[in-house]
């Protein structure tokens, strides 16, 4: 059995990974997790995002998961959209991903190497 304290804390980390997930949002993340994306390396890429965002403590981005959008060969994907624009980016990895949040949530520019 749990303390009250210890499962007072999982609930506050169990809150704060669904605001991650339902936050009133200036921005969404969306991480293709279609088969293809799994196989090409989409769950790191969804742990990096998630990581990063909560790392420099960025509130209200709703970060969640599709299935394939279509362009296999293009996985995995990531489909950013903020200021009423949608942005897709194509090959990420965990790596990319984390400058993606940088560049493009903090700074506000796309990072346009990666755009499909």
């Amino acid at each position: 059995m749990k303390s009250l304290n210890e499962l007072n804390e999982l609930k506050k980390k169990a809150q704060e990974y669904m605001n991650l997930r339902e936050g009133k949002e200036i921005a969404r993340v969306t991480v293709a997790m279609g088969t293809c994306g799994i196989a090409a390396g989409a769950r790191e890429v969804l742990t990096a995002v998630m990581d990063e965002i909560k790392k420099r403590n960025l509130q209200q981005i709703t970060v969640t998961q599709t299935s394939c959008p279509g362009r296999c060969s293009e996985e995995p994907i990531v489909i950013v959209e903020m200021d009423g624009q949608k942005v897709m980016y194509g090959k990420m990895d965990a790596e990319k991903a984390r400058k993606m949040v940088v560049q493009h949530l903090v700074n506000k520019t796309i990072c346009s190497e990666w755009v499909i």
